[in-house]
């Protein structure tokens, strides 16, 4: 069967931006830039994300461009022979529907509160009735919730079941060119408020002292964290779109464009929620409480507050729906890939799984809320927890071993798919290839081995995993004996 592919340069790089681009960028980044300094923390994640996160998603997408796959034949196409690295791909595809178990009911709280700010529930509700709105009517509300998941989740497999260019591709520009107009719309809206300016400071003017307070060190280790988490690479989300791109640009280049459209909305969504909360005086929050309960409250006592709630949360929609999609893609790719399944087969299988599978998020805040299954965590953040601290970064490190080491795919090969097409490329002779080798071969893996031990609870957790990671990698890059 053909591979299918990008019907143009726009909708690749729309569709991998729009893997990228998701809540985390509103209900995190502008919370960790204003408490660690503003501007401070801006050049240092702008740093960072140039210095690791550019690098290992060229190489995500170097292994799918080379391989023409989906992440577990994509390894065993380009693996020597005899190894193991397609183990990791498993990996991959776990990752990707642990992640769609909760990301689908977050990305419902985005719809329901669309329709609700839309029908005007929110108009002339005050302080607690607001609160009411997420703990009572959402959060402990089973019904409404598995509703909003299952739209999610129909309305997604339903894209992705036309293919990659009449489903995911068209659906995604017109929701990422209407994303990228609302937060500008958003942005200007709050620029314009009283008292907006204070905000402004607040979020991007380098605060030293606001810095040093928190201390240089954590906030030099929280933008490493947020450059690195934002891309969601190493459970091959980005590697799948790879497969589907033509070889007319050089990935450097790509993965740059793609950085670039995901900090320009998460500097964004500091533009809208810091001058608005300042305007009002209300104090911003991270996570959920910020997007449902703070903002809400800045959004029923502003003028045209209605209007602006809804356009607000119809961007939150487009910014979630855009991930759970594209990863929804990985999902059927995979499917098609390793089990020879058509595309609506593996629609329907994946379907019918992935509702059944994303019920324990939805009971675990009302029916089952006294279940913690790790780390005395609820549902969600058990299941937020072993993909963003542990398969992210552990794949990542996978995929940046699988690219540099000998025993892997090897550098110069990895070296050669990334600089294929026009645009920038690494450096590929002489002292500055030597240079950017020795970085990528020793610098960046210890980078992110920081960024995993830092992200574990306690010593045993630390020490485990990271004998289990040393471990895995021994087995996936060990010749079998002929």
């Amino acid at each position: 069967m053909k591979r299918e592919s990008f019907q143009s340069r726009l909708g690749f790089l729309l569709v991998s931006a729009g893997c990228a681009i998701g809540i985390g960028n509103v209900w995190k980044f502008p919370y960790v830039t204003g408490e660690n300094g503003g501007g401070v923390f801006v050049l240092f994640y702008l740093l960072f994300l140039i210095v690791m996160g550019v690098p290992v998603l060229t190489m995500e997408l170097a292994v799918g461009r080379a391989s023409r796959k989906s992440a577990v034949q994509g390894y065993a196409a380009l693996e020597p022979q005899g190894s193991r690295w397609h183990i990791h791909g498993w990996f991959c595809v776990i990752g990707c529907y642990l992640l769609m178990m909760y990301y689908t009911t977050v990305s419902g709280w985005m719809l329901g509160y669309f329709f609700k700010f839309a029908s005007g529930t929110f108009t002339g509700l005050q302080g607690e009735a607001i609160d009411n709105m997420f703990f009572v009517s959402t959060l402990g509300n089973p019904g409404e919730m598995a509703c909003w998941m299952a739209v999610t989740v129909l309305a997604g497999i339903l894209v992705c079941s036309f293919g990659l260019q009449n489903g995911l591709e068209r659906i995604t520009k017109v929701m990422m060119l209407g994303l990228l107009g609302l937060i500008v719309v958003l942005a200007v809206h709050s620029l314009l408020l009283p008292g907006a300016a204070e905000g402004v400071r607040f979020y991007l003017l380098p605060d030293f002292g606001r810095a040093a307070e928190m201390g240089i060190g954590k906030v030099i280790t929280a933008a490493m964290n947020q450059a690195f988490f934002t891309l969601s690479l190493g459970i091959a989300a980005m590697e799948i779109f790879g497969s589907y791109m033509s070889r007319d640009n050089t990935l450097t280049g790509e993965a740059v464009r793609i950085c670039s459209l995901d900090t320009f909305v998460a500097l964004m969504s500091g533009l809208i929620i810091f001058p608005a909360c300042f305007s009002f005086n209300v104090q911003p929050d991270s996570g959920p409480s910020l997007i449902f309960i703070t903002l809400p409250k800045v959004f029923v006592n502003m003028a045209g507050g209605r209007l602006w709630g809804t356009l607000f949360f119809l961007f939150m929609t487009f910014a979630s729906f855009s991930t759970v999609i594209a990863v929804f893609e990985n999902l059927l790719a995979s499917c098609i890939d390793n089990f020879g399944w058509s595309r609506k087969k593996a629609a329907a299988v994946n379907l019918v799984f992935i509702l059944i599978a994303s019920l324990p998020c939805v009971l675990g805040y009302n029916l089952w809320s006294g279940f913690h299954p790790l780390l005395g965590k609820d549902v969600l953040d058990s299941e937020d927890f072993l993909v963003s601290n542990l398969l992210l970064p552990i794949g990542s490190l996978i995929y940046l071993l699988f690219c540099v080491m000998p025993m892997g795919w090897k550098y110069d090969s990895y070296l050669a798919e990334a600089n294929t097409g026009k645009g920038l490329k690494l450096p590929s002779r002489g002292t500055p290839k030597v240079l950017m080798q020795a970085y990528l071969s020793v610098v960046l893996p210890v980078l992110i081995l920081v960024i995993l031990i830092q992200g574990l609870p306690t010593m045993m957790w630390k020490t485990g995993v990271c004998i289990a990671v040393l471990a895995l990698i021994g087995i996936m890059s060990h010749r079998k004996k002929s």
